[in-house]
Formats: C-alpha cells, sequence, structure tokens
C-alpha cells in the first residue's frame, strides 16, 4: 500500500484529504502514479491534468516525475508555493 495526500486545491478538487492506495506492479515511479490516478477519473484526475501546477513530495522530499515510489511511501500533492 501507498499513502497520498493532498493538499489546497488539489485536496478540494479530489475531494479527499488523503487515501491508501496499492497502484499496479507497472507504477514505478510519479510519472506512472499520476498517470494510474488519472485513468482512475473524477477530481483528482482534473486536478493532475497539468502538471505544471503541482508539486511532489515522496516520504516528505521535493522531488521530480522521475522519481521511484514503492509499497509504503507517503506521496503528497500540492500546489506550489509562493511567497511574498
Amino acid at each position: 500500500m501507498m499513502r497520498l495526500l493532498y493538499f489546497a486545491w488539489v485536496r478540494e478538487k479530489a475531494g479527499v484529504a488523503g487515501e491508501e492506495v496499492a497502484p499496479p506492479p507497472e507504477v514505478e515511479d510519479v510519472a506512472g502514479l499520476v498517470d494510474w490516478l488519472r485513468k482512475r477519473g473524477g477530481g483528482l484526475a482534473d486536478a493532475l491534468a497539468d502538471l505544471r501546477m503541482v508539486r511532489v513530495a515522496v516520504n516528505q522530499e521535493h522531488v521530480g516525475l522521475d522519481h521511484p515510489v514503492r509499497p509504503g511511501d507517503e506521496v503528497a500533492f500540492f500546489p506550489p508555493v509562493t511567497g511574498g
């Protein structure tokens, strides 16, 4: 199982703050996970439609789309942080 967390407007579109999922074995990295999540449909597919607007952290470390994911990981999706 993998724990997914959603923050800010990503959470609003997903309709949940988080979930436990078991992606298929072919999901090996963040890009594959995002693709699998999009195919599940619903609000999360809409939230992940434009990855320029979403940041990802695996086990509380900001990562790119090529970062590996595996069972037991915590993967968080959130909008870019802006300062001012």
